[in-house]
């Protein structure tokens, strides 16, 4: 029986320590934060997409970086295996929906974790902080804790997050445990994040959540991302699923100009849209153009279009021209909005960047560099799309770090 040290509760660690209980293994979980998964309690808008139903080849296809290093661990633990776990171990009735994103029929983040916390009875949590490795002769035998004591082990899984979302505990500690044990960190930054707007129309319509609209990212005028879904209007730009999704194809925004382009009427073609606009400008034509948009959008989209539109306001909709109603439907299937920059690392969903992967085994997640170490989640370079993908990872990488010691 070895004694493991974790670093971090939040999924991959208690992932990691269930996994390593029923090893055989006398599992401490260290918590500096006091409460445990407290990002997890966020994700997927407080209903916690815990992965994707897909198998272990289709989910590669949706990790953005680093992808091979990954192809052993979810051969072992795919996304199959973890819902076998939470439905038939755990007793969470899970459900799968649009994009194949799996979340607990409850639509409770709050029941995924307290079937976390049951995967990892039998481990011992430790509400502590790691100060640092304890490395001898080129070895991790244990951590030392803030409080002053130290905790020797067997094996150290550091599974403490990146650095998004700072509040829910995620400090960058895991980055510098890694460094100490001499192994070379990717620089962190932003992926699946909100996105500045450069000007001020989102912020005129925020709170508004749009459904089924398709959302176009651009570089220039090479498009990267395009796909229907939800999206929210902020006070500085967008977020929403959508958008997140686009925001991990933005590159250097120094050297490339991103804009996003919406089709807030994807299921009419350009000509159905026209006959649309036609039917409603016909039944409001005794009416002022303010009004011409009221059976089309949202009311606190409206004032928004009518100023990007450029139509008098004052005239009468049996007054607009043909050429304006032309302007009108280019508009509803392409709202343009030019993105200024990225949300930055405390709001991002996930961070890219981390633990170079070259230096990890990716069977067993061990580091190369240092005996009895090992990583699990996103402190590792690997990060993916939103839908599932990303808490997939950390319950694979978590598995191999927890079953291989």
């Amino acid at each position: 029986m070895k004694h493991v040290v974790i670093i971090g509760a939040g999924a991959a660690g208690l992932f990691a320590a269930g996994a390593a209980v029923r090893a055989g293994h006398r599992v401490t979980v260290l918590e500096h934060s006091g409460t445990l998964g407290r990002k997890l309690l966020i994700t997927g808008k407080g209903r916690c997409n815990l992965t994707n139903n897909c198998p272990p080849d289709e989910f590669l296809r949706h990790v953005r970086r680093n992808p091979r290093f990954l192809y052993s661990a979810l051969s072992v633990c795919p996304p199959a295996r973890v819902m076998e776990i939470f439905e038939k171990e755990l007793s969470v009735p899970l459900k799968t929906e649009r994009g194949r994103r799996v979340f607990p029929q409850s639509d409770r983040a709050e029941d995924i974790l307290q079937a976390l916390q049951h995967w990892a009875v039998g481990a011992h949590i430790e509400y502590d902080g790691a100060k640092s490795l304890q490395i001898e002769a080129g070895s991790c035998t244990g951590v030392k804790l803030k409080s002053g004591s130290a905790l020797s082990a067997d094996a150290v899984i550091v599974a403490t997050g990146g650095v998004s979302y700072p509040k829910t505990g995620s400090t960058g500690d895991g980055y510098r445990f890694a460094r100490q044990a001499g192994h070379t960190i990717v620089p962190p930054e932003p992926s699946l994040v909100a996105l500045v707007e450069r000007g001020a129309l989102c912020g005129r319509m925020a709170g508004l959540s749009l459904r089924n609209v398709t959302l176009t990212l651009y570089e220039g005028k090479k498009s990267l991302f395009c796909e229907q879904g939800e999206m929210l209007f902020t006070h500085f730009g967008v977020s929403g699923p959508l958008t997140l999704s686009a925001s991990a194809h933005i590159r250097d925004m120094e050297k490339y100009a991103y804009h996003l382009s919406i089709d807030l009427k994807p299921a009419l073609s350009a000509e159905a849209l026209t006959q649309r606009i036609s039917a409603d400008f016909t039944a409001l034509a005794n009416k002022e153009a303010a009004h011409s948009l009221d059976k089309l959008l949202p009311a606190s989209m409206r004032p928004v279009v009518l100023d990007v539109w450029g139509v008098d306001t004052e005239k009468r909709v049996n007054q607009i021209t043909r050429e304006e109603r032309r302007k009108l439907v280019v508009l509803l299937k392409a709202f343009p909005i030019e993105i200024a920059e990225k949300g930055g690392l405390a709001h991002a969903v996930v961070t890219s960047g981390g633990v170079q992967v070259k230096e990890v085994d990716p069977k067993t997640m061990a580091s190369k560099l240092c005996p009895g170490l090992y990583f699990a989640g996103e402190v590792l370079d690997v990060d993916a799309y939103t839908g599932g993908y990303n808490l997939g990872i950390a319950f694979a990488t978590a598995w191999a770090a927890g079953t291989q010691l």
